[in-house]
Order: C-alpha cells, then structure tokens, then sequence
C-alpha cells in the first residue's frame, strides 16, 4: 500500500493530541523508571517490588479490551479518556498517605485500570485521523509521536536528578502533579467522534484476529515486548545494583529516549525501504543484540549507551510499524478493540509474566538472569517475524512520499 495523507486532519486537530502524547509519558517517563526505586526506598522485598509493578501489566490485561469495547460501540473515545485520566488522579493521591504494601496494591490497581486504557484510545482516535484508506500516515504520525518521547526524555532525567539529591520520598507528589497535566491535555482534546455503524461485507473482530497472519504478528508482539520487559521493570535496579547513580540512570534512559525522538522524527524518509513484516524480523533481530549486550556487558558504559540506542528498533520503529499494521487490519469500528488487543497482548500479559517472572528469577540468581533470559525470549520473537514474513506478500507498505 502507499502511504497517503489524511487530508481530514488539520494541524489544529492534531495538536492537542502532541500535548496529550507529552503529558501522559512525562508521567510514564518518571513513575515507571523509579516506581521500583520508590518501593526499595520504601523497604520492600524484591518479590513485593515485582508484585506491585506488576499490577500495571495486570491491569492491561482486561481494562484496554473493556475501554476499547466501550469507545468502538459509541465512539466516544474523548469522554472515556476524560474520565480515565479524572480517575488516576484521583487514586493517585493515595501515595500520599500511609504507603502499606496492601494499601499501595489497592492505589496502584486504581490508577493502573484506568491510565492503561488512555493511549490504546488515543492511539485509535488519533489514527483515525492520520489515516487514509487504512494506511497510516507515518509522518504525521512520527510528528505527533515524538512529543511523547519529549516528555518522558524530560522528567526521566530531571527526576533522576531530583531523586539523586532529594531523595526517593517526593515520588509520590511527582505522581499527582504528572496527572494534572494529563488531565488538562485530555480536555483539550476535540470530541471528534468516529462513525460506528456497521459496514456490510466488513469482516467481524474475530475473523480479522483469527487470520494466521494476524496470528503470527500478536506473537511475535508478546515475545519482543516480554523481552523488553526487563527494561522497563528490572532495568533501574539493574544499574543501581551495578553501583550507577539514580542521575546516571537516568540519563542511560534519556540517550534511548533521544534516539527514539529521532527515528520517529525521520521515520517517513526510510520506513518505505522494507515491508512491515520485514522492519519486525529486522526488530526483532535487533532485540537479541540488545539483551544480550545489556545481560554481559552493563558494566562497561560505551556497550551500555551502545545497547540504549538500539532503542531506536526495539521500541520506536516496531511501535510505528505496529500501529500501520493495526491501522490496515484493525480499521473502523474494529479499531478501538484492535488498539486494545495490541496493549492486551503486548502490555497486558506480557508484563505480568516479566514482572513476576523477573522477580523469581532475579530472587534466586540475580537480576543479571533476568536479561540473560530475556535473549532466548527476543529469538522467539524473531522466529514469529520470520513467519509473519513468509505468510505475507512482498509488497511495501510505504512510499518515500511525505
């Protein structure tokens, strides 16, 4: 397919959706990377680290696919985001008070249910925009993309400063505050409601999903983000077990935030080079050489920065491409369940078996094994792309047209 712009969408539209994209990852950008610093600051065990961390992917197992549901019947996608966003801060103000590991659970679940399910639906709002024909706009895409990347590059380095000398105790108010934000962006969204009227000869959720190629690609997304996994749970405590700083830490976040900024910034100029299924073998492949670089070489810093630029194909490439591929497959009124399918399947399960997976295993042997063990894992991914290749056909799904 080549890749059309979406004429329907001016750039007043669209921003909002850049302020929102900001917004929701400067929360994401402080709270996931320290939200584990916060616990062991707290004094809990690694497994109790792992079971709270874990209630984020919990939450994604079921909220998305129940909020995407909602958004495809009425359309209303706006309004639901509204009252998500609403509700997490207002759970949120319960890590101001007495932070026990069963009362931390009950806040944490709440505001995970709710912020899990905000950019499955603004990811299928914002398509809905950028798309034509059922092909994404990668351009357009990237540019509003990029503004998430922005806003977690932010506060990940500067509450890694501010936790390195202030300590871990202001998490909780970084957390209310971040939400804010979210809050006012999501009521500057425009309520532009998609059509949700059947189209006949349309086929159903379950046909498009029960396709082999729709097969191969939903395994091949669990088992590259089950690999990216230890990053996002078990990274931090990785480096400060190592003996970096929380300030270096932080800016070992921010370089793969950085390049990620870029390729979603340049996306359109090469993206068109290869197919989606062949950018996911490519991902992939990528993935093996990260984990295993980060599992035997963390201490040496320039491997370290090297495998933190991989970033660039482990998250933002295989995310664009992903989003095209729902787009194309997932259109119209099956758009908001496919977006939700997608967090399902590739946040959803996949953090509850890292994050409890990770913390038995770093328990027993060490948090070096998590990595060690994400490298047969991210194989596993690699093999699904290479099926999702062979059963699909060798048309590119992009021109080099801006």
């Amino acid at each position: 397919m080549n890749t059309v712009s979406a004429p329907r969408a001016t750039r007043r539209q669209l921003v909002p959706f850049a302020v929102l994209s900001a917004s929701y990852f400067a929360h994401i950008g402080f709270f996931n990377p320290y939200l584990p610093l916060w616990l062991k600051h707290l004094g809990l065990s690694l497994w109790m680290i792992g079971l709270l961390t874990s209630m984020q992917a919990f939450t994604r197992v079921f909220a998305p696919y129940v909020w995407g549901w909602l958004s495809d019947r009425n359309g209303a996608r706006v309004p639901l985001m509204r009252w998500c966003a609403g509700m997490a801060l207002l759970f949120s103000v319960g890590l101001l008070l007495h932070p026990s590991p069963w009362w931390l659970a009950a806040v944490l679940f709440g505001m995970f249910i709710h912020t899990s399910a905000m950019m499955p639906m603004s990811e299928a709002a914002m398509a809905h925009l950028v798309s034509h024909m059922g092909t994404l706009d990668v351009r357009r895409y990237g540019r509003i993309r990029l503004w998430g990347s922005v806003g977690f590059l932010v506060t990940v380095f500067a509450s890694g400063a501010w936790f390195e000398s202030q300590g871990m105790s202001g998490f909780p108010v970084w957390a209310v505050l971040t939400l804010v934000a979210v809050n006012i962006s999501c009521w500057c969204l425009p309520d532009q409601r998609e059509a949700v009227s059947h189209v006949q000869g349309q086929a159903s959720f379950w046909q498009v999903l029960n396709q082999p190629h729709s097969r191969w690609f939903f395994a091949t997304l669990f088992f590259h983000v089950l690999s990216h996994v230890s990053i996002y749970t078990f990274f931090s405590l990785y480096l400060d077990e190592l003996g970096y700083g929380k300030d270096m830490i932080g800016v070992l976040w921010a370089v793969s935030v950085v390049v990620e900024i870029m390729g979603f910034f340049t996306q359109s100029k090469w993206l068109h080079w290869l197919s989606l299924p062949m950018w996911l073998c490519v991902c992939t492949g990528v993935m093996v050489l990260r984990m295993g670089m980060t599992a035997f070489y963390a201490p040496v810093l320039p491997v370290l920065l090297l495998a933190q630029c991989l970033h660039v194909f482990t998250f933002a490439v295989q995310h664009t491409v992903s989003i095209a591929w729902l787009s194309q497959h997932f259109p119209g009124r099956l758009r908001g369940r496919g977006q939700a399918l997608y967090a399902v399947i590739g946040y959803g399960f996949t953090g509850v078996v890292g994050a409890l997976g990770g913390a038995a295993l770093s328990t027993h042997w060490g948090l070096q094994q998590v990595f060690v063990f994400a490298i047969p894992v991210a194989t596993m991914a690699l093999f699904c792309a290479m099926q999702l290749k062979a059963q699909s056909s060798s048309i590119k799904d992009f021109d080099n047209s801006e």
